[in-house]
């Protein structure tokens, strides 16, 4: 099709051009057309005769050569499989011009003219009919406006500017051609003061020379200062210098564009809206008789303890309606504080919990739960604008304020999260919440998923996007991790993914990942060199307290390690568990996950080993939850999001087209899968002394290391630690560091394998 468009674009060229040598002498075969004895005088013979006839004779004139540009441009378009969108716009536009063109022209030119064609002819005709001559070239001169300002976007300014141009221009070739009038003229005058002062030597008297030297002086004066006023400075400066490899990378993106990671699911296409349920019972509804109740029964209780207030103010959440009070003068906080139960018990309401005082503000606020709570429903968090037009790495939307706000949340910037709640208070929603948020706001290659799911039924759905958004181990048949053993695994193949992210950092020289993969677009790293854009990876564990009673420490440190360093490479961690108790949340866990969700739980000590303060054992369940990042507790309502919404979700993504397998996380050996150390010279690989040079020049025993030396897959390269490990070049496995080198340089390697083939 591409090359139809092209080459038609190219006749239809041809024959225009021809139309102006060979189209009088070939308007008597038109009406031979179907006869072959006819010949016609243009360059593609009667084909051509009838084409250029049609376009620019009956059609729009000389004006119809854009045609021929626009159909060549699509074939263009088509061969290079390029933005449909851009080729849309060129032939808009096209057309326009050429319609424009053609009524130009025809006001020139009579009814036979090819210069405007029929068509221009025949549009001036009507246009002139009812507007004059007059009308019709005003009105061809605002269409002229109109298209230069739309399509060029030309406005007064620019003509304003480029008068004031061609002004100064002018002003300053004027200036200089008098200043060189004024030199040439002063020195022909001092040559000739000189000449007449040599031939008449004349004295003067004393006063007379005191005053000839005044006035000289005066005329220096004036002019030294007129020179400094007008003078004018040019100001030039130096351009920094290019690297050679930034000239290299500026010439690649010239030459091919930015790098871009989408490019391969070009095509993909984001989950749309319709795919949410939207609930009949959404928005605020205002019940005023409730509001005015409770109102009345928080006045007379703190009455009842002689608190006076001054002011009172509600606001109405979708859940909950927060009664900010402001107390008389002289009145304790802390006294309002302790009655938080006997405000309870006057409104008899579960869930009242008292802020005093709110930061930010001299106001108490008293939160109160509705009768009739309304749904926050995912579908509204999603179509709001402060999602849609968020600017975010990782952007979560959570649910809504008490101010009715939708609450969006930058996970790359918590940098991990710990959701904890008791049993069936939102938990699950919750992470299907986070999941969703991100599902719809970055592209398969920007994010991938670690999902661990020890009750093996929360998660389940998301197998269905394995290929577009999970990540995996090598050999691993499920990529939603079940079962402990593999955790442990996967955690530490984390680890060594976090390593190898860092060693390319540090190669880079770039701090985070949002800078090395700026570089990496900008085609200032070579991937030759191992370099790769790196999208962020999200680890969700559902149930974190039955990892902790299976593995324990196994799970606890590499996590520990992950949540320690694991920020500035993208790897984030959000943990989830329904038992909020210290020997679960540790110190360790809790000091690096400083953004918490907390769900309702039933004790204050619970409340306090998440928040590190009470709250959660006030909320009143149903997806009712207190966030935090380190600073104000902040009281939202979150997202529900059903089933069968993640279900369409995760079909109509996994029905589109596919990377050809999940991300492969590094492999990772566990202590089980040591190597048995009698394995046979004879069967060691090809690369085995390569390999051996490689480890031994870099002092580090690590597959990963083979992996971007060797340009080798994981398998291959684990085979050759293990045959290393048996030679005795590198030690045993020491968890997720890297083994330990034995051989200290490569003459000693030498004399190693010297002796094993003696």
């Amino acid at each position: 099709m591409g090359s139809f468009l092209v080459i038609f674009g190219i006749i239809l060229c041809i024959a225009f051009i021809s139309f102006f040598f060979t189209g009088d002498a070939d308007q008597s075969t038109l009406s031979e057309f179907a006869s072959r004895k006819t010949k016609a005088d243009n360059w593609l013979n009667k084909s051509g005769a009838w084409l250029s006839d049609f376009f620019i004779q009956r059609g729009f004139g000389v004006s119809s050569f854009i045609f021929s540009g626009l159909v060549f441009l699509s074939g263009i378009y088509v061969l290079l499989d390029s933005s449909r969108a851009k080729l849309r716009k060129h032939w808009f536009w096209g057309i326009i011009s050429i319609i424009w063109l053609s009524v130009l022209f025809g006001f020139f030119t009579n009814y036979n003219d090819a210069l405007g064609g029929t068509v221009g002819f025949e549009i001036n005709s009507f246009l002139q009919d009812y507007l004059g001559i007059i009308g019709t070239s005003l009105l061809l001169l605002f269409t002229l406006i109109t298209f230069l300002a739309i399509r060029f976007k030309v406005t007064t300014e620019s003509f304003a500017r480029l008068f004031k141009s061609a002004k100064k221009d002018f002003k300053d070739e004027f200036n200089y051609e008098d200043d060189n009038f004024n030199v040439s003229l002063d020195n022909d005058l001092s040559l000739e003061a000189e000449a007449i002062k040599s031939a008449y030597e004349i004295p003067l008297e004393e006063d007379t020379i005191e005053t000839k030297h005044s006035v000289k002086d005066t005329k220096k004066e004036t002019a030294s200062k007129t020179d400094d006023t007008d003078l004018e400075m040019i100001v030039e400066k130096a351009e920094e210098e290019l690297s050679e490899t930034d000239n290299l990378a500026n010439k690649l993106v010239e030459d091919y564009g930015q790098f871009d990671p989408t490019l391969e699911l070009g095509n993909y296409q984001f989950p749309h809206l319709d795919l949410l349920k939207k609930y009949d019972s959404e928005g605020i509804t205002i019940n005023q008789e409730e509001l005015e109740t409770n109102k009345n029964r928080i006045v007379e209780t703190l009455n009842n303890y002689n608190i006076g207030i001054a002011s009172i103010k509600a606001t109405i959440g979708p859940t909950v309606t927060l009664y900010e009070i402001v107390p008389n003068a002289g009145v304790r906080i802390s006294k309002i504080k302790n009655l938080e139960d006997d405000i309870a018990l006057s409104l008899s309401a579960l869930g009242i919990r008292i802020i005093a005082p709110i930061p930010g503000k001299g106001t108490i606020g008293i939160e109160v739960p509705n009768t009739n709570a309304t749904i926050v429903s995912m579908r509204s968090v999603i179509a709001s604008k402060k999602f849609q037009n968020s600017e975010m790495q990782l952007p979560i939307a959570l649910g809504k304020t008490i101010s009715n706000e939708t609450f969006v949340v930058d996970l790359a910037k918590m940098p991990h999260l710990l959701m904890a709640g008791a049993t069936g208070q939102g938990k699950s929603v919750g992470l299907n919440a986070v999941l969703t948020s991100l599902l719809y706001k970055k592209h398969p290659a920007e994010v991938k998923f670690v999902l661990v799911d020890p009750k093996k039924v929360e998660l389940t759905l998301f197998n269905k996007i394995e290929r577009h958004y999970l990540a995996k181990l090598p050999d691993s048949e499920d990529a939603i991790i079940t079962d402990n053993n593999k955790v442990i695994n996967t955690l530490n193949s984390l680890c060594i993914e976090m390593d190898n992210r860092y060693e390319l950092l540090k190669n880079a020289l770039c701090r985070n990942i949002a800078e090395y993969n700026v570089k990496f677009k900008a085609r200032k790293l070579n991937p030759n060199e191992g370099h790769q854009f790196l999208p962020y990876i999200v680890l969700v564990i559902d149930e974190f307290a039955d990892l902790i009673m299976t593995a324990g420490k196994e799970v606890e440190t590499p996590i520990a390690r992950l949540a320690q360093l694991a920020r500035a490479i993208g790897i984030h961690l959000i943990i989830a568990t329904q038992r909020p108790s210290v020997n679960v949340i540790t110190g360790i866990i809790k000091a690096n996950f400083p953004a918490r969700i907390a769900f309702r739980v039933t004790s204050k000590i619970d409340s306090r080993t998440i928040l590190d303060g009470s709250g959660a054992d006030q909320l009143i369940g149903r997806g009712d939850m207190l966030f935090t990042q380190g600073n104000d507790l902040i009281r939202v309502q979150c997202a529900f999001v059903d089933t069968p919404e993640i279900e369409k979700i995760t079909e109509f993504i996994g029905s589109q087209k596919a990377y050809p397998e999940a991300f492969i996380l590094p492999e990772y050996i566990g202590e089980e899968s040591g190597t048995s150390l009698d394995i046979d010279i004879s069967d060691r690989d090809k690369l085995f002394r390569e390999a051996a040079e490689v480890i031994v020049t870099a002092q580090q025993g690590s597959a990963s290391l083979l992996q971007r030396k060797l340009k080798l897959g994981y398998n291959r390269a684990g085979r050759l630690i293990d045959q290393l490990e048996a030679a005795g070049i590198v030690g045993p496995f020491e968890g997720s560091k890297a083994r330990q080198v034995l051989v200290p340089d490569l003459t000693a390697l030498d004399k190693l394998l010297e002796n094993e083939n003696s």
